[in-house]
């Protein structure tokens, strides 16, 4: 069975049980503040699942795009990936445990052919916060499971996705000792104080990973194994490539580029420890893709990721040693194992380092608001609503295929990245300048309207957005618009900065 088969027995089957059939949404996730990328198929459904109503209904199924990180260093074993598909169904207020685990045995044992006597299941054992989940395996039991096992919090809770949100206890299904769906009963939701509050509306959130069910079915050893990678990969070098690689083209086609924060980063990462297995990184991602412009990026990044060891080994092989290992490794993107080469290590020193820098980049993930507001202040409400204004007025004065690659937003100004190949001439930045104010002088309305599954803003006729951010009523409350700088952001990427007066 193909996963592309797969994918549509699972769509088809949760339409005939009710439920609408949404588009995955983006990597880069709008409605979750702390985290980087879109880490499972509730991200983009937040706003919902905290009560908001959705346009489709109550039951909801999809396929999204999802993407993790934190098992980076288990990925060229047979089931990890960075990169992955997650097929899924919600339920947001309606039903509960039974028709969720009643349903999803129908599906593995009558659509997939899946024999009942081969499932496996865990539930939550209970801790301070929530009690044992004996409701969900008694429902099992009545169905004819016999292998259940109830474990902790930290094999069967579920949630939130980033520091706060919806959250519960959740039971697992295990086929030939694999996870392979896992249905989470949303009860509560995790306030920025680390405490837990029943959920006014009870939900269900399941996911199913559609590479790991593909393997099984098709008897293969590893995902990689699956129609969903190109033939030939064999080695734990080169599925670390092709996971990598895969990442990359998935990242860059949502609109990001490399950098040194945030997705960007992570980005890089991917290609640069991809390279370590494989200089030549371009022709497994012509495998992936033919999109010009993801190959286009990935081959600058593999160019200069090329000069920048050049360098470091040039540093490394200096008489005179002026740096840690974790400089050489950040400044460089050294290899630990290189480094080892030319000056003594402590791996323990270095560890920490890392963990010191992970930290950081976690603290500033968590300062990330929607659209990259810092808070919801009038003042920065304001900046939002102008970068919207900003972003039409780029599409008017330089290209209309210009588009936002990040935003960072305080009560004081407003970053703005956005795809163009050069530097903007003087007269274009005034241009841009006069053309905001002018549409904030014609006092615009701002509407909002809501299309599946997200919203989407329009200001009179000249800018129509999706957006997850707040918005002021109308232009006329923004002020006098400001250009204080234009810059380079990344390869291709512009950097605007701007104030309101």
């Amino acid at each position: 069975m193909t996963s592309r088969e797969i994918k549509q027995k699972f769509l088809d089957f949760f339409k005939s049980k009710n439920h609408a059939i949404i588009p995955s949404a983006s990597l880069i996730p709008e409605n979750d503040p702390t985290v980087l990328f879109t880490t499972a198929g509730m991200h983009p459904l937040v706003p919902y699942l905290l009560g908001e109503k959705h346009q489709m209904g109550t039951r909801l199924a999809s396929g999204q795009r999802c993407l993790r990180t934190d098992d980076i260093s288990e990925i060229g074993d047979e089931t990890h990936l960075t990169f992955f598909e997650m097929l899924g169904n919600w339920s947001l207020g309606d039903y509960w445990k039974e028709e969720a685990i009643s349903w999803a045995l129908e599906f593995l044992t009558k659509e997939l052919k899946i024999p009942k006597q081969k499932l496996e299941i865990s539930c939550f054992a209970g801790n301070k916060n929530a009690p044992r989940d004996n409701e969900a395996a008694e429902i099992w039991r009545k169905l004819g499971i016999k292998k259940i096992k109830f474990l902790g919090k930290k094999d069967n809770w579920w949630g939130p996705a980033g520091q706060t949100g919806p959250c519960g206890p959740d039971t697992e299904i295990f086929y030939q000792g694999v996870e392979i769906w896992n249905l989470v009963f949303m009860q509560y939701n995790k306030k920025p104080d680390g405490t837990f509050e029943i959920l006014k509306q009870r939900n269900v959130d399941t996911g199913m990973g559609l590479e790991r069910v593909t393997a099984l079915l098709n008897n293969k050893k590893s995902v990689f194994e699956t129609d969903l990678f190109y033939p030939g990969i064999k080695t734990k070098e080169q599925r670390i490539v092709a996971d990598h690689i895969r990442a990359a083209v998935n990242i860059i086609q949502d609109g990001i580029r490399p950098s040194n924060s945030e997705q960007g980063y992570v980005l890089r990462r991917l290609i640069r420890r991809a390279m370590r297995f494989d200089k030549d990184i371009l022709k497994t991602a012509e495998k992936l893709t033919n999109n010009q412009d993801v190959l286009q990026v990935i081959s600058q990044e593999q160019e200069k990721f090329s000069k920048s060891l050049e360098r470091g080994l040039h540093e490394l092989q200096k008489p005179k040693k002026i740096r840690t290992a974790f400089d050489y490794y950040q400044s460089f993107g050294l290899p630990i194992d290189v480094i080892k080469e030319y000056i003594k290590v402590s791996e323990k020193e270095f560890e920490e380092k890392f963990k010191e820098h992970q930290e950081k980049s976690r603290t500033a993930a968590k300062g990330k608001f929607k659209s990259g507001l810092a808070d919801h202040s009038e003042q920065t409400t304001k900046l939002h609503t102008a970068t919207h204004l900003l972003l039409a007025a780029l599409r008017q004065v330089l290209d209309k295929n210009t588009n936002q690659r990040g935003s960072n937003i305080t009560p004081e100004r407003l970053r703005f990245d956005f795809n163009f190949p050069r530097k903007l001439l003087p007269e274009e930045l005034e241009k841009v300048q006069a053309l905001v104010n002018q549409k904030i002088q014609e006092n615009l309305e701002i509407k909002k309207t809501i299309q599946e599954p997200t919203s989407y803003y329009s200001i009179g006729d000249f800018s129509y957005e999706k957006c997850a951010g707040p918005h002021t009523k109308n232009t006329g409350q923004l002020g006098r618009f400001k250009i204080i700088k234009e810059e380079s952001s990344s390869a291709g990427v512009r950097r605007i900065r701007a104030v309101l007066e």
